[in-house]
């Protein structure tokens, strides 16, 4: 029996040590619903608690749901949460997509040692580092030249093969995407 106690407590360690290797508790844990499933995002508050308060907001409030990838680029990430201009179903604007925000306000940056590798999901924002509001991105591969000058505002734990799914744009236009896969719908897993 002490075996087992120490194993497990090795176990929990490891987890620990790993990061997102455990899973995230429900109230920071964000669901997409993508056209081929289910994509669980661990949110690290621990990182970036006004981000991901933010963010939070944004899916209780309904307002991530058919919203598009506006910009996806191969090898480099997928970007979406344009509330004002990204809804599929009321308001899409695909010459203005990419360029809005939301209500709530912009978020003073909240940059980490985070690493941008596959799987990160980050804060889109415009040159102005305190520029993020509501659009966010997933790595499809690792991108140091973003460490350190973006805010890591979680990781995906489940799903990344859907993920990896998602329409791709055009190269040439910087990844900007004719007939955009959207996130059906999104939620807190507490909800």
């Amino acid at each position: 029996m002490q075996f087992l106690r120490f194993a497990s407590s090795i176990v929990v360690a490891a987890g620990l040590m790993a990061g997102s290797a455990l899973a995230a508790e429900p109230e920071n844990t964000m669901i997409i619903e993508l056209k081929d499933g289910e994509v669980s995002i661990a949110l690290r508050p621990d990182l970036a608690p006004k981000h991901v308060e933010q963010i939070k907001a944004l899916v209780r409030g309904g307002e991530y749901n058919n919203v598009a990838f506006h910009r996806v680029i191969d090898g480099f990430m997928a970007q979406t949460g344009d509330v004002e201009f990204g809804d599929l179903e009321d308001g899409y604007n695909s010459q203005r997509v990419g360029t809005g925000g939301s209500s709530l306000g912009n978020v003073g940056a909240e940059f980490s040692s985070e690493q941008f590798v596959r799987g990160t999901v980050g804060m889109a924002r415009a040159q102005n580092p305190d520029s993020a509001n509501s659009q966010f991105f997933i790595m499809f591969a690792p991108a140091p030249s973003l460490d350190g000058s973006y805010t890591v505002i979680g990781t995906v734990e489940s799903g990344m093969e859907l993920v990896d799914n998602i329409k791709r744009g055009n190269q040439a236009q910087n990844g900007v995407v004719t007939d955009p896969d959207r996130m059906i719908s999104v939620r807190i897993a507490a909800d």
